[in-house]
């Protein structure tokens, strides 16, 4: 494996806040905002610039609805946000393989 592989890493994705929504919304495929906020134990601030950059990138569809007259918003991966994130775990595999070697 050569170094420039590590370049190829996928900067939006590659911070650690918007991996772990990410990933949370990999396997979880609709989260509402609390439910990240809890599960990641992030700030609404920050979490909500993590979200815009992911949504700015075609990676995170955002869903407003109301629940019981209260506001609701939640999430999923685009197809978009669900290949580059397969591609991005599978480049990581490949980086970490290459260590062990």
């Amino acid at each position: 494996m050569k170094t420039e592989t590590f370049s190829q890493l996928d900067k939006v994705i590659h911070e650690k806040g918007r991996m772990a929504i990410m990933s949370s919304l990999s396997s979880n495929p609709d989260l509402s905002f609390k439910e990240l906020k809890t599960l990641l134990q992030m700030t609404d601030g920050n979490l909500s610039v993590h979200i815009r950059t992911l949504q700015q990138a075609g990676y995170v569809a955002v869903s407003k609805s109301f629940l019981a007259n209260r506001p609701h918003t939640s999430y999923r991966l685009t197809r978009e946000g669900q290949s580059a994130f397969k591609a991005y775990i599978e480049l990581l595999a490949q980086i970490v393989e290459w260590n062990q070697d």
